[in-house]
């Protein structure tokens, strides 16, 4: 087959990446349609594992610590895959990237059907891992098809925000796919979704792109280095806190392993004429800034993916009680993408970061206040802006990052890809670590608190328990265990205010962070302000019209 020759202002931004031929109307709307499509199937994968944890828990016979491993195992080939894939794609081409990574991810979704064991569920929900780094990649080159020259950007935004979608959608498809009681319906839903987005890619290919060699040797020791180092860092986050930190001793080998396999990485990368990653230009004021305040948004944002979700759980609430809540957050976030993208400023791109932040610090003081009473209908208005705000956030961070990568030069996209990757994956494990862990200290202090308060010569405490034996009177006849299950009853309330009270500290401290982060990201803005210095986005816009005049010129 004759090689396609392109036009230069065709020729892809980089290798691997598709041509930027003009495209009809008609075509402009199948990318967006396919690359939603897309995004949405890679998303729901994890998505709806990690919103029925329990419920595959019991189907699977797991504990506790062994169904946390399901999401681990996803997290650690996930957040390490695109180290490779990105250089696979520039030098093998992006049609076999395509074929391949959508039939890996149509093939893990089927073996799902299949598994029931412990071992076999962790290694496919790794191949899930992969496949699913493959497919946001897919979602990006997609939805900047779908966009004129002059909107390449806003693709970028989009096909970074569509697959944050996944999660509350998973919430509320969840409860209808498991009416049957069987859980496999959920995969047999995602293969029907990766079968369809499989059918739409080959009815819709992307424009052709060039190749170049691009893998090294040192290549292979990197990833051989860096990866394990993430692996254990994420077991560490993943088992944390349900195994409890200071009480397994694998935990801190674990650490101490994965500080110095990433450092060995690091080290190796930075003596590289052409590294992977390019620790040197990582390493710069604009880009620290930018992942510091990419990773601490991230962070804030588990108050709704464990906070609220948790609150609600402590009060005895389940997923099919939270439908009308995540269908809000769903269309919140929605709202958020469209702001974000038709309210997109080159002169001032970080007021939205700002924006975002300062609504999460004020929907985590609503939360706050929360008692035994609160119901999704009191979160409503506190969810939906924080579900407005992480997509309001997140495509500006993406398109910052990208602006600044293709300034400095092409050879830096993996390393953006990797930090960026890291910087979100990673930012949500250590929030959930982090708020989880400060939630169950709380706990401990809220239930001593309140136990030390409970004594049976209180008129009452003595009510609380009669009123327990009372409702089990009518299956116990013993007066004895009539008292004991009373009492019983009264721990479990006392349990359940605990929590409550340790949630509500979560919101509070959530709300203090987000308020600090909000006066950092001000104080930021001001530097970049009084230094003068020009958005990059600017920069590259002016880069590319230069481009464009001097091919005209020829």
């Amino acid at each position: 087959m004759a090689e396609y020759v392109f036009k230069p202002n065709e020729r892809p931004t980089l290798p691997g990446s598709p041509a930027n031929p003009e495209h009809p109307l008609s075509r402009h709307i199948g990318y967006f349609a396919v690359g939603c499509l897309i995004g949405i199937t890679g998303g729901l994968g994890n998505a709806l594992v990690q919103v029925n944890l329990n419920f595959a828990q019991g189907t699977l016979g797991l504990n506790t610590n062994e169904s946390a491993w399901l999401t681990a195992a996803y997290y650690m080939t996930n957040v390490t895959a695109n180290l490779l894939l990105v250089k696979y794609r520039q030098q093998f081409g992006l049609q076999p990237f395509i074929r391949y990574m959508l039939l890996a991810y149509a093939a893990t979704t089927l073996m799902h059907l299949f598994v029931h064991g412990f071992w076999t569920s962790v290694a496919v929900r790794a191949m899930s891992g992969i496949a699913a780094s493959g497919l946001s990649t897919l979602t990006l080159l997609y939805l900047m098809q779908s966009m004129p020259a002059a909107r390449r950007l806003t693709g970028v935004m989009m096909g970074i925000s569509i697959p944050q979608l996944a999660m509350p959608l998973a919430r509320a498809l969840s409860p209808r796919l498991l009416e049957s009681g069987d859980w496999h319906h959920l995969y047999w839903f995602e293969l029907a979704l990766a079968l369809a987005t499989l059918a739409a890619v080959m009815a819709l290919p992307l424009p052709p792109s060039e190749r170049s060699k691009a893998f090294e040797p040192l290549d292979f020791l990197t990833f051989a280095l860096l990866a394990p180092g993430l692996w254990l860092l994420i077991a560490v986050l993943s088992e944390g806190r349900i195994e409890w930190w200071t009480e397994r001793a694998w935990m801190g080998w674990a650490l101490a392993a994965s500080v110095a396999l990433v450092a060995a990485a690091l080290i190796v990368e930075h003596h590289r004429a052409s590294p992977l990653i390019n620790t040197r230009w990582l390493g710069t004021r604009e880009m620290l800034r930018l992942m510091a305040i990419a990773a601490s948004v991230r962070v804030l944002l588990s108050e709704q993916a464990f906070g609220s979700v948790g609150l609600l759980n402590a009060v005895g609430l389940i997923n099919d009680q939270m439908v009308t809540l995540n269908l809000i957050v769903v269309v919140a976030s929605i709202a958020g993408l469209a702001v974000a993208v038709f309210t997109f400023d080159p002169h001032n791109v970080t007021r939205p970061i700002t924006i975002a932040v300062v609504l999460v610090a004020i929907a985590a003081f609503m939360d706050s206040d929360a008692t035994n009473l609160t119901r999704p209908s009191n979160l409503y208005l506190s969810q939906a802006m924080i579900g407005f705000a992480s997509l309001l956030f997140l495509g500006q961070a993406m398109v910052i990052g990208i602006a600044r990568t293709l300034l400095a030069g092409g050879r830096n996209f993996v390393s953006f890809v990797v930090l960026f990757s890291l910087s979100q994956s990673v930012g949500g494990l250590v929030g959930t670590a982090l708020l989880s862990t400060f939630q169950v200290i709380r706990e401990k202090f809220h239930s001593n608190t309140l136990v030390q308060h409970i004594v049976a010569t209180d008129p009452l405490v003595a009510a609380r328990l009669r009123a327990g034996a009372g409702r089990v009177a009518g299956v116990v006849g013993d007066p004895a265990l009539r008292s004991a299950e009373g009492a019983a009853l009264l721990a479990q309330q006392v349990a359940r205010e605990a929590n409550i009270l340790a949630f509500n500290d979560v919101f509070l401290l959530v709300g203090v962070l987000a308020a600090l982060t909000a006066v950092w990201g001000y104080a930021i803005r001001w530097s970049i302000r009084r230094r003068g210095e020009i958005s990059p986005i600017l920069l590259l816009q002016q880069r590319q019209i230069q481009a464009a005049q001097g091919h005209q010129g020829q």
